[in-house]
């Protein structure tokens, strides 16, 4: 898993079937700080009700991705769980 911070919606009239009903968010990868990691942006499937500027919790792995949503065979790498209140640390 990992942090980041929606930084954009998608937005696809057309889009396979088993990602239908799903919202699609552009994700920047983050530290625990909150800076960004210099990593490129990516999409993720939204299973947390999370909107731009929201700082997330991404899985970034197909299978645990597609188990995330129910579906075995869907066309997923990444998804968002959980929106973050804070992180604590030493």
């Amino acid at each position: 898993m990992l942090l980041a911070q929606v930084v954009g919606t998608v937005n696809a009239t057309v889009k396979q079937p088993a990602l239908d009903g799903h919202t699609v968010l552009c994700v920047e990868p983050r530290d625990e700080v909150w800076r960004p990691t210099g990593e490129p942006s990516f999409l993720a499937l939204d299973f947390a009700l999370a909107g731009v500027g929201d700082r997330v919790l991404v899985v970034r792995e197909g299978g645990a991705s597609r188990l995330t949503m129910g579906v075995e065979d869907a066309p997923v790498h990444a998804v968002i769980v959980g929106i973050v209140d804070a992180v604590e640390g030493e």
